[in-house]
C-alpha cells in the first residue's frame, strides 16, 4: 500500500458522518472529512469543547458543514436521546466513526448505568449507539461503521466472569479488554451485516501511539503515564497522523470490508495506514457472538432488521 494521507480522501460531498469525540482523533477526523466536503455531526459530552471544535473547523474550512450534538457515551439514556434526535432530523447516515473513549483511570469508576467506565464508554456506549443508528445507516449510501481499537487490544481478553472489573480492577488490563471488545464488535458487525444483507460495511482501525489527551484525561497529568505523555511528547505521533487509519477505513474505496487498519511502522505505533495484525483472541467468532448477545442484554438494545422509514 502506498503512503496514504488525508489528501487521498475521495470527495465527500453529499455524504454525512457522525463522529464521537470532539478532541484529538475525533477532531482530526472531522476536520479532514469537512475539508473533503462531508456533512459532519461531531458528538461529545462537553458543549463548550464541542463549540470550540466546530469553530476551529469552520475557521480552517470556511464552508464546512459541521455542527455539534451532545452525547455522553457513559449514559445509555444520553445515547438513546442523541440517536432519537438524529433520527428525527434525517432519514439516512453514510458514516459512523466510533472514536471517543477514556483510558486507564487509576481507580475503578462506573457509568451512569453502573458499568465499569472504560467498558461502558469505549465499548458498550458505542455498541448501543450503532444499534440505534443502524436504520439510518441501512438507508445510507455505501454506509460504513468504523470502530476504534488500540494496540492494547493485543493483551486484552474478554472476562465474562467479571466484565465490569468488580472483583479486580487494574487500569490497563481493563482498558485492553474494552478495546478488544471494540475490535471484536467491528468484526461481528461485519459478519452479521453480510449474513443479514444490511448493506453496512464495518471496519476496525487503531491510531498507534498518538499525541492526544487520553492519558491526561484518564490517569491525569501528574500520574506517571501522564508525565510521560507531557515530557516525552515527541514519542507520540501527531493526532493528525494517528487519525489516518480511521480516515482510510472510513473513505478509501479499496479499504477491505471487515478488515483492521493501523499504522505501518515500529510495531504499528506510528506511520501510514496498512492492514493491522489481528490478535488471535479477536478472531474467535464464538466469543464475539457471545459478547454481542451479552451486550444487547446489558445495553437494552437490538439490531433491527427493518430499514428506516424514508
Amino acid at each position: 500500500m502506498a503512503r496514504w494521507t488525508a489528501s487521498d480522501i475521495p470527495p465527500q460531498n453529499g455524504r454525512s458522518a457522525v463522529i464521537t469525540g470532539t478532541g484529538g482523533l475525533g477532531y482530526e477526523d472531522a476536520l479532514a472529512l469537512a475539508r473533503a466536503g462531508g456533512e459532519i455531526i461531531l458528538a461529545g459530552r462537553n458543549p463548550g469543547k464541542g463549540a470550540d471544535a466546530v469553530a476551529r473547523i469552520q475557521a480552517a474550512v470556511p464552508k464546512a458543514n459541521v455542527r455539534f450534538e451532545r452525547l455522553d457515551l457513559a449514559s445509555l439514556a444520553s445515547v438513546a436521546e442523541f440517536s432519537a434526535r438524529i433520527r428525527s432530523q434525517r432519514t439516512s447516515l453514510d458514516l459512523l466513526i466510533n472514536n471517543a473513549g477514556v483510558m486507564v483511570p487509576p481507580r475503578r469508576q462506573v457509568t451512569e448505568d453502573g458499568f465499569e467506565l472504560q467498558f461502558g464508554t469505549n465499548y458498550l456506549g458505542h455498541f448501543a449507539l450503532t444499534a440505534h443508528l443502524l436504520p439510518l445507516l441501512r438507508n445510507g449510501r455505501e454506509a460504513r461503521v468504523v470502530s476504534l481499537s488500540s494496540v492494547a487490544a493485543r493483551s486484552g481478553r474478554i472476562d465474562f466472569g467479571d466484565l465490569q472489573a468488580e472483583r479486580a480492577y487494574k487500569p490497563m488490563p481493563v482498558y485492553a479488554q474494552s478495546k478488544l471488545a471494540c475490535l471484536m464488535f467491528a468484526f461481528e458487525l461485519h459478519r452479521r451485516s453480510t449474513a443479514g444483507r444490511w448493506g453496512v460495511t464495518s471496519i476496525a482501525a487503531h491510531p498507534g501511539v498518538s499525541r492526544t489527551d487520553l492519558l491526561h484525561n484518564g490517569p491525569g497529568r501528574r500520574s506517571a503515564s501522564g508525565r510521560i505523555r507531557s515530557m516525552l511528547w515527541f514519542m507520540f505521533q501527531p493526532a493528525a497522523q494517528g487519525a489516518l487509519p480511521t480516515l482510510y477505513a472510513a473513505t478509501s474505496p479499496v479499504a477491505k470490508p471487515g478488515a483492521y487498519c493501523g499504522p505501518h511502522a515500529m510495531s504499528e505505533t506510528r506511520g501510514y495506514p496498512v492492514p493491522s495484525r489481528v490478535p488471535p483472541q479477536a478472531a474467535d467468532a464464538a466469543v464475539a457472538a457471545r459478547l454481542w448477545e451479552v451486550s444487547e442484554q446489558l445495553a437494552g438494545v437490538t439490531f433491527r432488521m427493518e430499514p428506516a422509514m424514508a
